[in-house]
């Protein structure tokens, strides 16, 4: 793709709906060890989501929490156009350890939901789990993040859930 045909691309579609995240935020935060259970976490979460790459990318920024519940982390988000896929890289000081998920998903269509899986190791030699995460933009000043865990043998379980509302 020449650079004139991606900065057409990045003016529509795919990458046109992730800018509309950029911003300041302000939400709650709510972390699930067990299904059918009440959160273990229900902090309040700041984050910045900003373009970078003239675009081609959003970058999340956030913290939450205080005292030991506080934490913070930093995802980016993308459209790999030549492959037709979100994909995203995580970190956060709880979360992920000292590991960065990598996740992927299909990008099929200008009205994708943006939606990626990764799997990661149980820590203890067992099959491998899911993780997927959603994000979802109800309207201008709404944006849902939301991350499952994809149990092996039991399916899947909500795990985190932030609800931001647009504060600048």
């Amino acid at each position: 793709m020449g650079k004139a045909e991606l900065g057409d691309s990045l003016q529509r579609g795919g990458h046109r709906r992730l800018g509309t995240m950029a911003g300041q935020w302000r939400g709650t935060t709510r972390v699930w060890f067990k299904p059918d259970e009440p959160p273990v976490m229900d902090v309040t979460q700041d984050g910045t989501i900003r373009a970078a790459l003239g675009g081609r990318f959003m970058l999340h920024e956030y913290r939450y929490g205080e005292g030991e519940q506080a934490g913070e982390g930093v995802a980016l988000y993308g459209l790999h156009l030549d492959a037709g896929a979100f994909e995203s890289a995580w970190v956060d000081s709880f979360h992920t350890g000292s590991s960065i998920l990598f996740s992927t998903g299909a990008a099929a269509g200008a009205d994708a939901r943006f939606a990626v899986l990764t799997h990661y190791s149980d820590g203890n030699g067992g099959p491998d789990w899911g993780w997927r995460t959603e994000i979802d933009q109800p309207d201008a000043d709404t944006l849902v993040i939301t991350m499952f865990n994809i149990i092996p043998g039991v399916g899947e379980a909500k795990a985190v859930e932030t609800r931001y509302r647009r504060i600048g």
